[in-house]
């Protein structure tokens, strides 16, 4: 891999690494980690406001760690990528069980 490359992909890593620093977006993606949810199944399950949560879900969806489907009224989020699946499915394995 080339220096350009490398670089690319460090910073890619660091933004996810910050994001996953935020106990409260960690625990949003290790929710969403098991399935889409919407808006207010998350906020449920996690004790928070509908708007505290969208708060969250829209820092994520800049970074691009979610995706969003709309079905009538609701919003539905899910993981966006595939090797952040993976890196929570490893912390979830090593500090969870």
């Amino acid at each position: 891999m080339n220096v350009k490359k490398m670089q690319r992909a460090a910073a890619d890593v660091s933004n996810v690494m910050r994001v996953l620093s935020h106990p409260g977006r960690l625990m949003v993606l290790c929710h969403l980690a098991e399935g889409e949810k919407s808006v207010g199944d998350l906020a449920r399950s996690l004790g928070m406001r509908d708007a505290a949560m969208s708060q969250q879900l829209s820092l994520l969806r800049r970074d691009g760690l979610v995706d969003t489907r709309r079905d009538g009224h609701t919003i539905f989020y899910a993981l966006a990528r595939q090797d952040v699946k993976h890196l929570l499915a490893i912390l979830y394995a090593t500090y969870c069980r």
